[in-house]
């Protein structure tokens, strides 16, 4: 008997972490000054959802005082480069008045190589118009900047072939087919696309078995050695069970606006899908391999993944997966090493909030953020809930909420945010941290007076073991564009002009998005690191690195998948501080370990393994 045709209960869904847990919606989340009055009625056909909101005080954490002997963050201006870049794209949600809910939840964007010239091109994930709608005179499309190598871009989708409208959301990267360009899967409410990178000249689109279904809304995704069989896998998280008819039972309204976009409490969840390669063709192995997780007092799906993240929580060489659910607990897949996994969320401390609630989760990434053995996941959720930073000290895999003492916690409670990703804006050899923000409702100042649409995106200066908190927030004053209110969605970032330091993108649902240029000055130094190994995943997804200069020692896990229905440059890029050489050490993938002794600081290095 195949693998896969064995029974699903094998799965032993871990029924002591649900039950007694109550699937609550803290919807006073609409504001950092508000309190929800009235109660949300369970839905039939006939039902409504109006929900009244009022200013009150709000009791809840502060800010952790700055000790007058802790260091102040430094100036970190980023500066809007949109319109000089050649970046013309305008997304589009199909919004016509009626408060779908897609058309809130924005689209992702991608930074990758896909000429292999060195530099990082951007492709910009589009929606489209509702098929019940007029069409527009010119289909909304995706679109692939090339980078000309400076940090500027040419247009180069129609030339490509990737013109054909799709409601897209979520995308991820990865050479499929190992032929050293790298491929494009775009997540979508419907189904999904995969486009095959012929030799850097063109995209075509194929049937690989990953399309999902037609009634499917899928949303971020993350390419993965699952099974260590050497060839990349595929993960794709799925939001709630959505359509037109659908949307209008739930009918969420607020008191005074009328129908408005509101939280997804009242859908009913989905199955996220695993599928595995084999040579290039894909199969869905999600029951078999433990990912489908159902509520066991109805029996129904129990997931509304908005993003994924990949980490190795026990440092075995297998991929384990985060998901960030919104309004239901988060899931966190531990790799059994044999092709399963068992959701461990609960048991390791990441399916709820510190008080046991869980949130409305929208953006996360994972990383080893304090140049020591504790591992920190963060995860950016709705308004009046603080972002998570769960931390697993010394490398134990149990994790605690410690959101309030990192210093996030109570800043980021305001703020209603959406993608979220670790790295290091000032090159000083510690991982900030960043999450972009922007409320789901564009009435929302209406009814809420202490609550706006558009909200600035919140940088977080990683002061290390110097500071009472390990975190402190960059004033807006010292961020420059980065402190433009905006209806913040996807994040991603790379070196887009070569200069040794990150540059980001932030879309917007209906709106531009905002190419950002890192114009720090403190002259900190720098190595990009490229990977590159033979056979399958050449890309060397998965990797593990430890970089020491002078008496500091990081740690980087090669995961391009990340934020919120986004894709980051696949070099890593490692701020050094005042050391001007380092020593690498790369576990690969099938756990081979290899040293790069006395690398030369401020240029990219290409790893190859022996």
């Amino acid at each position: 008997m195949s693998k896969y045709d064995q029974d699903d209960a094998a799965q032993d869904v871990q029924n002591d972490e649900v039950i007694g847990r109550a699937f609550r919606r803290s919807l006073i989340a609409f504001a950092a000054l508000a309190v929800v009055i009235g109660s949300v009625l369970l839905l039939t056909r006939e039902q409504t959802v109006t929900e009244q909101v009022v200013d009150a005080t709000l009791d809840g954490p502060v800010a952790t005082t700055v000790d007058a002997a802790d260091p102040s963050p430094p100036s970190l201006p980023f500066r809007d480069i949109t319109v000089a870049s050649g970046i013309g794209f305008v997304h589009v949600n199909g919004a016509y008045g009626e408060r779908l809910l897609p058309e809130t939840m924005g689209s992702g964007a991608a930074f990758f190589d896909y000429d292999n010239d060195g530099d990082a091109d951007l492709l910009l994930i589009n929606g489209t118009t509702w098929p019940w709608r007029p069409a527009l005179d010119e289909a909304p499309v995706s679109r692939l900047y090339a980078n000309r190598g400076d940090g500027t871009f040419d247009d180069v989708t129609d030339q490509l072939g990737l013109s054909g409208p799709l409601y897209g959301t979520g995308v991820a990267i990865g050479d499929v087919d190992n032929d050293g360009f790298k491929d494009v899967f775009v997540a979508a409410v419907g189904t999904n696309r995969l486009l095959m990178n012929q030799g850097g000249k063109r995209f075509v689109e194929v049937d690989a078995g990953v399309a999902g279904g037609e009634d499917d809304w899928s949303t971020a995704a993350a390419f993965l050695d699952h099974d260590g069989d050497g060839d990349l896998d595929l993960f794709v998280a799925n939001y709630v069970r959505w359509s037109k008819e659908i949307d209008f039972e739930v009918d969420y309204r607020l008191t005074g606006v009328g129908r408005a976009y509101g939280p997804p409490t009242n859908y009913e969840g989905t199955h996220s899908r695993l599928y595995e390669n084999s040579d290039g063709k894909f199969k869905d192995i999600s029951a078999w391999a433990g990912i489908q997780v159902s509520n066991p007092a109805t029996g129904k799906p129990m997931g509304k993944g908005l993003a994924v993240t990949i980490v190795d929580i026990d440092h075995n060489n297998f991929p384990d997966i985060m998901v960030a659910n919104d309004t239901v607990q988060n899931f966190l897949f531990v790799n059994q090493a044999d092709g399963r996994f068992e959701e461990r969320g609960t048991r390791y401390g990441v399916a709820f909030d510190n008080n046991g609630a869980s949130t409305g989760a929208m953006g996360v990434d994972a990383a080893r953020y304090a140049n020591n053995d504790d591992i920190g996941i963060a995860v950016g959720n709705f308004a009046n809930e603080m972002t998570s930073f769960y931390v697993a000290q010394a490398g134990s895999g149990l994790f605690s909420d410690e959101s309030i003492v990192s210093g996030v916690g109570a800043a980021s409670r305001r703020a209603l945010s959406f993608g979220l990703f670790f790295f290091d804006a000032d090159l000083d050899g510690r991982l900030d941290l960043l999450q972009v923000n922007g409320h789901v409702e564009d009435e929302i100042n209406s009814v809420q007076p202490s609550q706006s649409f558009e909200q600035p995106a919140q940088l977080f200066w990683n002061c290390g073991i110097a500071c009472r908190s390990q975190f402190l927030l960059v004033d807006g004053v010292l961020t420059g564009d980065l402190n433009t209110p905006l209806v913040g969605r996807a994040a991603a970032y790379a070196d887009i002009d070569l200069d040794g330091d990150l540059d980001m993108i932030i879309t917007q649902p209906a709106r531009a998005p905002l190419l950002l240029r890192n114009e720090q000055t403190h002259g900190n130094h720098w190595l990009r690191l490229v990977l590159r190994q033979g056979g399958a995943n050449r890309d060397a997804i998965g990797a593990r690195l430890e970089i020491t200069s002078g008496e500091r020692v990081q740690y980087r896990f090669l995961t391009p998948g990340k934020s919120y229905l986004s894709h980051v440059e696949f070099p890593l890029t490692v701020g050094l501080g005042r050391d001007q050489r380092a020593s690498v050490a790369v576990t690969w993938p099938d756990g081979t370990r290899q040293v790069f002794p006395d690398l030369a600081a401020d240029r990219a290095h290409e790893l190859i393994r022996r």
